[in-house]
């Protein structure tokens, strides 16, 4: 069965969107990966919903290699076109996570999707950010200039909704130094809401891609106490994803047809240990949460998060909050909390 798509004009005109991006993003990877004489493209890998009945997505993948440490490029489209009983029509985005190998080159966040209901109404969901391992204030102030360029009358809000969102109360700081959020946007105007989604996606891309490739035309040597704070760094990533991360833990209650693909975002490694010290800082029941996402991880402290791992940790967080509903209310929001579970039940 091949892969079927939304009949809605909307959902049609998001997913050349989100696929335009997809191809401007991975180019610019290989691009860059050329100029460094490193053979590495990201490889597509396809995944269906249902058989594809239901839609599905590809996303292009890097596995280790001289510049990417991990690293995913995904694009996916659900719909419900033959199910009146559904309240969702379709979803549509691009979810991509870049975690460059050389701790002084940032990692980056970068999601744009369109959800429409059976009832023609729909959002903008717009989000990404920057995430260094080692800061640098030059890195932030160019990321930061590239979204307020391409969404001036909406930066500060989508600023203060990504701090708002990107904090970890647990840790008392923020995933991240540069954070743009915009949940359930929509004017009333659908050709400039359309526009400023192309315009945020783009500007991220572009812009991260100028910053990495900076970062890695002189690149300097990466010290002992860097090459630590990466780990510690990635280390943090993925509790944030995995214990807060409204988009990952919701994606994986849906449905679980794509679990390697929703983990997307994690690290290659982590520090077990570290993440163990952090037990004791979670509130109940989100302490047995981290607890659980540990016992499954690889023996050994730093420890690699393979896609055997992936699949161990994708079961965790869908049994805890089947066990725990409750739960659900202690994750990151921003402004509005998105109803997604409910729109696909």
């Amino acid at each position: 069965m091949k892969r079927t798509f939304s009949i809605s004009t909307q959902a049609t005109s998001a997913h050349e969107l989100v696929s335009s991006l997809q191809k401007r993003f991975v180019a610019g990877l290989e691009k860059l990966s050329q100029s460094h004489h490193d053979a590495h493209t990201f490889a597509p890998v396809e995944w269906l919903r249902d058989e594809g009945f239901h839609g599905g997505g590809v996303r292009y993948e890097a596995s280790e290699s001289s510049i990417y440490g991990r690293g995913s490029v995904n694009v996916s489209q659900i719909h419900y076109d033959d199910k009146p009983e559904k309240k969702l029509g379709s979803a549509t985005a691009i979810s991509t996570i870049i975690h460059p190998k050389h701790p002084l080159a940032p990692s980056v966040h970068i999601h744009i999707s369109w959800t429409e209901m059976k009832s023609g109404q729909g959002y903008w969901r717009m989000m990404a950010d920057l995430n260094p391992s080692n800061e640098n204030e030059d890195h932030k102030i160019q990321f930061f200039a590239g979204m307020q360029a391409a969404a001036p009358a909406q930066f500060e809000e989508a600023k203060a909704q990504g701090d708002r969102y990107f904090y970890i109360p647990a840790l008392k700081r923020h995933r991240g130094v540069a954070h743009f959020y915009l949940e359930n946007y929509h004017t009333g105007d659908a050709d400039a809401d359309y526009l400023l989604a192309k315009s945020v996606g783009e500007a991220a891309i572009d812009t991260y891609l100028d910053i990495l490739t900076r970062a890695l035309d002189n690149p300097a040597k990466a010290n002992e106490t860097q090459c630590a704070a990466q780990l510690a760094y990635h280390t943090l990533y993925f509790f944030q994803v995995l214990t807060l991360d409204r988009g990952t833990t919701t994606g994986l209650l849906i449905h679980n047809q794509n679990d390697v693909g929703i983990m997307g975002s994690l690290p290659a490694c982590v520090d077990k240990d570290l993440l163990t010290s952090w037990v004791a800082r979670m509130k109940k029941p989100q302490d047995q949460l981290l607890q659980g996402l540990i016992d499954v991880l690889p023996a050994g402290s730093p420890c690699l998060v393979d896609e055997a791992a992936k699949q161990k940790l994708a079961t965790v967080v869908r049994n805890h909050y089947t066990t725990h509903s409750e739960a659900i209310a202690m994750q990151a929001s921003g402004d509005t909390v998105p109803s997604t579970v409910q729109n696909h039940s």
